[in-house]
């Protein structure tokens, strides 16, 4: 879809603002699921979401992409050896 003019114009600011909405909601929601984990003392739970928490901020900011490009899903090409036996306490 090739979007020109003054209807183009509107159309991808409605677009950001619906973006910038749904990331404030996220940002929202990820600072009481941070609290949540704080407050139940799950300290590597907590120390993601506020990762999750600065993505957020860093892409409403600006300062990070929306997407990362990459050379196709290099994830699912990673394979991962066992280092040992997992002890649990």
């Amino acid at each position: 879809m090739h979007l020109s003019g003054g209807k183009g114009r509107f159309m991808r600011r409605q677009l950001n603002r619906r973006r910038t909405d749904t990331l404030d909601y996220m940002q929202s929601m990820l600072g009481q699921l941070r609290n949540m984990a704080e407050a139940e003392r799950c300290d590597m739970l907590a120390y993601l979401i506020e990762m999750a928490y600065v993505e957020v901020s860093d892409i409403l900011r600006g300062d990070r992409p929306l997407r990362v490009q990459d050379q196709g899903n290099r994830a699912a090409e990673v394979t991962f050896e066992p280092t040992g036996k997992i002890k649990f306490q």
